[in-house]
């Protein structure tokens, strides 16, 4: 029988929700092939992803998808099995992941499918060039299933502020996925994608990881190419996996990373040994700092009770628990909501309907200022509006020394911080968000409330270290994460602690965190 032929009788909802490594295996020896593994992934997506809610309330759909991208994967998935079936030397150099499946967040420029950032500015725009990460994505045949939805141009925490609607959690459908990134997690969190890309510029691959019960890693800063990603702010912004498990999250980082020269900000050394980190998972010895600043008040009781657990069960797995201070992260959420918003002043000048984005004409046409003035108005929701008023704000004359002056101060006192701490230990843990996933629309009329969900994850930006969410169990049926932080260009370290309290827990409980997560209902409709 040829390789281009299903081979197996395991069921499609059983396959999908084997890990990335399981389905390439199997794919490496014929067990199945990639049409099948793709095809499978897209009628999920066809299934329970959905448009969004009817009249009555019925057919929700998780909407995790801007766009589908059914041709060509499955083109991409052919490809995979007929070099497999041919054999050879061609066969022999396909990467380890070749033929497994996965999305990509819809703020990386891709050719052939939209990119829209979220925001009616860039409704219907399509990339005349790709982002390195997806260069290097199509290089190894990884069939791209589509564009995942994201708070407009990355700013939010929710994802209920892309211009396009919510994104629900697959957890509970009234509930939010994290943001901005919460279109990829809630996607691998209800099996539509093996992996998914991200992007984090305060915690937007981490939070959402951690209120979807999946694993989400910001890489050191550098360490993977921003080249074709639409800047948000371009010292804080880092792409990164999203995945179910550990290893792999840690195999989808080594496909994406590396050096790139046409991203100024690269690192010139690649990030090795990830996956064989994640393998061996020992950490007898590793020194493990609490960070007492990010733990206490404002956190949710259970979230408190899953990290106490966590420590207990990496201290039984036999590293060295101590509490360490860092004591001016009190002041990364505001020196963040300063400089994070001036770069975003800077970078999204440039849509204006003139240079960049949909131009609007006023009503009886008008001068350029007045085509700018329109196209802004219409094309940027109100969250991207408040912090461009924000950081425009704090750059102008008289403010800056005050404002972005001094929080670019506080980030250097927070760098300090984090270098004192990795003098005594090895990695640091904290819970990665203070609460669990809240009822949608609960805090769209609250900017501080949402703000503050980022409090744990944002300081790891500001310094650029590594960071990971590990799903950590549930807090009244909702996923909690335990975040894991390294020291720069420390992120085998990152992904070898992360395993070990994986494999620890998931002993514990005797399956993975997402065996726990409820039946979606088929749903009527879904994206193009």
């Amino acid at each position: 029988m040829s390789e281009t032929t299903a081979t197996t009788d395991v069921a499609p909802t059983e396959l999908i929700k084997l890990t990335a490594l399981q389905m390439a295996e199997r794919l490496r020896s014929g067990e199945i092939t990639s049409v099948e593994l793709t095809q499978a992934h897209l009628d999920r997506i066809a299934a329970v992803d959905g448009s969004g809610v009817d009249a009555d309330g019925a057919g929700r759909g998780v909407h995790a998808f801007l766009h589908v991208n059914t041709e060509e994967a499955l083109a991409v998935a052919a490809e995979v099995d007929a070099i497999r079936a041919a054999g050879g030397p061609e066969a022999d150099q396909l990467h380890p992941l070749a033929g497994v499946p996965i999305a990509v967040k819809d703020l990386i420029v891709t050719v052939g499918q939209p990119t829209t950032a979220g925001s009616k500015m860039l409704e219907g725009w399509m990339s005349p060039y790709d982002a390195t990460v997806v260069t290097k994505i199509r290089a190894a045949k990884l069939p791209i299933l589509g564009k995942t939805n994201l708070d407009e141009f990355a700013m939010g925490s929710s994802t209920e502020h892309s211009a396009f609607g919510d994104t629900r959690n697959p957890w509970d459908l009234d509930r939010i996925p994290g943001g901005s990134g919460g279109g990829s997690a809630a996607a691998v969190a209800a099996f539509m994608a093996p992996l998914a890309l991200g992007t984090d510029t305060g915690g937007s691959i981490r939070q959402p990881g951690a209120v979807t019960g999946t694993v989400g890693a910001k890489p050191t800063y550098g360490a993977v190419s921003r080249y074709g990603v639409i800047a948000m702010a371009s010292s804080l912004d880092q792409v990164g996996p999203v995945t179910r498990t550990i290893q792999d999250a840690a195999a989808l980082q080594e496909l994406i990373g590396g050096h790139d020269p046409r991203d100024s900000t690269s690192l010139p050394e690649p990030m090795e040994g990830l996956l064989e980190a994640a393998r061996t998972g020992d950490i007898s010895g590793l020194r493990i700092g609490i960070v007492s600043e990010l733990e206490g008040e404002g956190f949710q009781p259970g979230v408190l009770a899953r990290f106490t657990e966590a420590v207990a069960a990496l201290e039984q797995a036999g590293a060295d628990v101590v509490t360490v201070s860092c004591p001016n992260l009190g002041y990364a959420l505001g020196a963040y909501y300063l400089i994070m918003p001036s770069e975003v002043s800077s970078n999204l000048a440039k849509f204006d309907g003139v240079r960049y984005g949909n131009r609007v004409v006023p009503d009886g046409g008008g001068t350029i200022e007045h085509v700018m003035a329109a196209t802004r108005a219409a094309g940027f929701g109100d969250e991207v509006k408040r912090r461009i008023i924000l950081g425009t704000y704090a750059l102008s004359a008289g403010y800056y020394d005050a404002y972005y002056g001094s929080a670019q101060k506080i980030r250097t006192l927070i760098q300090r911080d984090f270098e004192a701490a990795f003098a005594d230990v090895d990695v640091l843990i904290s819970p990665t968000s203070p609460v669990t996933a809240f009822p949608l629309g609960e805090k769209l009329d609250d900017p501080v409330a949402m703000y503050n969900n980022d409090v744990a994850t944002i300081p790891a930006n500001l310094a650029g270290i590594p960071g990971i969410s590990v799903p950590a169990g549930l807090a009244e049926g909702l996923p909690v994460g335990i975040q894991f932080l390294a020291p720069a260009r420390a992120d085998a370290v990152m992904y070898r602690a992360a395993a070990a309290l994986e494999r620890r827990l998931e002993e514990s409980w005797g399956a993975p965190l997402w065996s726990q997560a409820p039946e979606l209902e088929p749903t009527a409709g879904g994206v193009n």
